[in-house]
């Protein structure tokens, strides 16, 4: 073995990597971007969940473990009216709400017990459980604070669900994101490399030379990926429902429309983005620099609200949010049709379709050329 034949040989490698500039950025910049972002994620963002402090009652029982709740370092808790609360709940705006009746105070000291109403949006069990546990250690102060220990009432919050309930647990919440996520990118991976493979041997110049137009070429390989990749979407769906048995309040089938939406999307970028690969090597590439992105900044593993605003406001034009949105409003939240927040998911997500649609069919020829 001799060196200087070696070291040519690195040498010819270190050169590629030098001219290709695409690879030193997933190798250098891309790391950094993506633990950025769950830094951001993880430590940087981490806001409280908001809870609704609804008092009524006639005594000052209740409205002395409203102030400590609003004062609790693990909720944001805030005065409201009882149609107020429950409309943020239903919406989703805020985690919870705790409502403290006319006779709460007269509760305790009769029956000697202390039971606050605790509704909860429900769909998130992390934000849940800080919930309840926020408003225990306030009922608790509370209750410290104007009764002796031998004397002290009972403390059982009483805890409703607007959405899923006790049982929901992690695999429920992340499941509704991972049946179109995992779709989303098999079906991306799949198409980019497919379609490049296409051009590499030669069938689009065909194609180009026959009388067909730019946007049936198109339109003819997304319906021919679509096929495909539905296929899969039945297999992930049925799999997930029946033997995993993720949590499901709506219809089976709003659900894959959801994931015919997603599919769509997957493809088109697929498509789209292979245009600017000349190898699958380069096709690959975007995996990193355009879906980890949206995986991460969609609100598949940390709830969009609880983000910092800067990375909302990039959340918010993300295609994959409004898809993962849609999953869990159907499936969490039993959403159908008539819902508004479904509608403007499922037309986001169709307008990102359309819109892929036109720039693969703006792109396309002069690329193959």
């Amino acid at each position: 073995m001799k060196p200087q034949r070696v070291f040519a040989i690195s040498a010819r490698i270190l050169q590629q990597f030098r001219r290709d500039r695409r690879t030193l950025a997933l190798l250098f910049v891309a790391p950094l971007v993506m633990l950025g972002s769950f830094y951001f994620l993880l430590r940087g963002g981490g806001q409280q969940p908001e809870v609704g402090v609804v008092v009524q009652d006639s005594g000052h029982l209740g409205g002395m473990i409203a102030t400590r709740l609003e004062t609790s370092g693990l909720v944001r808790a805030q005065p409201m009216d009882l149609m107020t609360a429950r409309a943020q709940v239903r919406n989703s705006k805020i985690a919870g709400y705790v409502y403290f009746g006319p006779n709460f105070s007269a509760d305790a000291v009769n029956r000697r017990v202390v039971a606050p109403v605790v509704r909860l949006e429900g769909s998130q069990p992390g934000p849940s459980q800080t919930v309840v546990t926020a408003v225990t250690q306030a009922a608790a102060a509370g209750l410290g604070a104007v009764s002796n220990t031998a004397a002290s009432p009972q403390l059982r919050p009483h805890i409703v669900y607007e959405y899923g309930g006790p049982s929901l647990d992690s695999l429920d919440y992340f499941g509704a994101a991972f049946i179109g996520l995992v779709v989303f990118f098999l079906v991306f991976v799949i198409t980019s490399v497919s379609f490049l493979r296409e051009r590499s041997q030669g069938t689009l110049e065909r194609l180009f030379a026959s009388s067909l137009r730019r946007g049936e070429i198109v339109v003819g390989y997304m319906l021919g990926f679509t096929v495909v990749a539905l296929l899969q979407a039945a297999i992930v769906l049925l799999f997930s429902l029946y033997v995993l048995r993720i949590h499901n309040s709506g219809s089976v089938l709003l659900i894959f429309l959801m994931e015919l939406l997603m599919v769509l999307a997957a493809v088109n970028l697929g498509i789209f983005l292979s245009t600017f690969s000349r190898t699958e090597f380069q096709a690959v590439q975007f995996i990193p620099l355009v879906v980890v992105p949206q995986v991460l900044l969609s609100g598949v593993m940390v709830p969009v609200t609880s983000e910092l605003e800067w990375m909302q406001v990039i959340s918010n034009v993300l295609p994959l949010t409004y898809a993962v949105n849609g999953l869990r409003d159907v499936m969490i939240k039993g959403a159908d049709l008539s819902w508004s927040s479904l509608q403007l998911d499922g037309l986001v997500v169709f307008g990102f379709c359309v819109a892929l649609i036109a720039a693969a069919t703006a792109t396309l020829q002069r690329r193959v050329a």
